[in-house]
């Protein structure tokens, strides 16, 4: 047994040491709170960190729905009035550009 073995075992000066003992591990061993302080922060850095990304992740599916069910089909809409209206305007250009090209080819008949 260690007790035994020490030299102050069984001696008035036994609980001294043992008083030195516990007031050097409360003032000099920080060892068991900063592990305490090291656990709080890692368990409130991921709570709040898992809140972040869950907010983040909310955010883009709310994106995503309004994209989809609002500004998607507006877009779709926009893109066919004006496509058809490019085609008429562009139909109209062609029609104009095949008449003076038929113009031109009497033109240099008539020469």
């Amino acid at each position: 047994d260690r007790r035994r073995d020490s030299p102050a075992a069984g001696s008035p000066i036994q609980p001294i040491i043992k008083d030195v003992g516990e007031v050097y591990s409360r003032l000099l061993d920080h060892r068991p709170v900063i592990q305490g302080e090291i656990r709080y922060f890692v368990k409130e850095f991921e709570e709040k960190r898992g809140l972040r990304e869950l907010r983040v992740l909310e955010n883009l599916k709310n994106t995503i729905f309004e994209t989809n069910e609002r500004v998607l089909p507006k877009c779709e809409q926009a893109m066919q009035d004006n496509l058809s209206e490019t085609f008429k305007r562009l139909q109209a250009a062609n029609a104009m550009i095949r008449r003076l090209q038929e113009r031109e080819c009497e033109a240099r008949k008539v020469k």
